[in-house]
């Protein structure tokens, strides 16, 4: 075990250009905005961001999207996002767009070591292009190929030093899922207490895969 608190100019140091990234939130709600701001003051580039959505130009991952430093965007829907859409049109910005429960569980399935799912969800329509299809039970799916991320950057609402981890309401929507799928795990977190301060009914991601906490502010 190992205290995991560490300050926020380690973990943009550990980043790199190019980096493939999950981002928790949802609307920017439980989105890590500390950490994303100091990507932006880095000047690192070139990221590839899986998360739900890219919010709006001024808040969570839209402002990653506006300072034009993502590449790549793998979401549900951009439809809050302006800027998203501007980018996508003139070629700037590659939108890979996922239906919001085959993102979660392909999500899920990169954390639990599967190598994909299988989903009925857009059968039939253009979602199935280039995807391989299979028929159980004469019933037809889409096989969907696991996500991982090189890093999660994920929002929680209380931690203790070995990383064990709880949320605040809604806004744990995909966080504990991304902790689970990524080969370094950072999480922002608002309250940090001693090891043995959390009771262990509301721990939601466990310390084994969280590897680093920076303190801030959690709404």
């Amino acid at each position: 075990m190992k205290n995991k608190l560490i300050a926020i100019e380690q973990i943009v140091e550990m980043i790199p250009d190019g980096a493939v990234l999950m981002i928790g939130g949802f609307l920017g709600d439980g989105t890590p905005d500390l950490l994303i701001d100091a990507l932006l003051e880095s000047g690192k580039k070139g990221f590839t961001v899986i998360a739900n959505d890219t919010a709006f130009p001024d808040k969570g991952i839209g402002k990653l999207v506006a300072n034009k430093i993502v590449k790549k965007v793998i979401v549900s829907h951009i439809g809050t996002n302006p800027e998203t859409q501007k980018q996508m049109i003139d070629g700037s910005l590659e939108v890979e767009l996922v239906p919001q429960g085959t993102l979660a569980e392909k999500i899920r399935a990169g954390g639990y070591g599967l190598g994909g799912i299988l989903t009925p969800t857009g059968v039939g329509t253009i979602a199935e292009d280039d995807k391989q299809k299979i028929t159980i039970d004469g019933k037809d799916f889409l096989v969907e190929v696991a996500l991982k991320a090189d890093f999660a950057l994920i929002k929680a609402k209380k931690a203790d030093f070995y990383g064990n981890l709880t949320f605040n309401l809604t806004s744990r929507n995909f966080n504990p899922l991304m902790a689970f799928a990524a080969e370094t795990t950072i999480a922002q977190v608002e309250e940090i207490v001693p090891v043995g301060g959390l009771v262990p009914d509301e721990v939601v991601v466990p310390h084994a895969v969280v590897d680093y906490i920076v303190r801030g502010d959690v709404k």
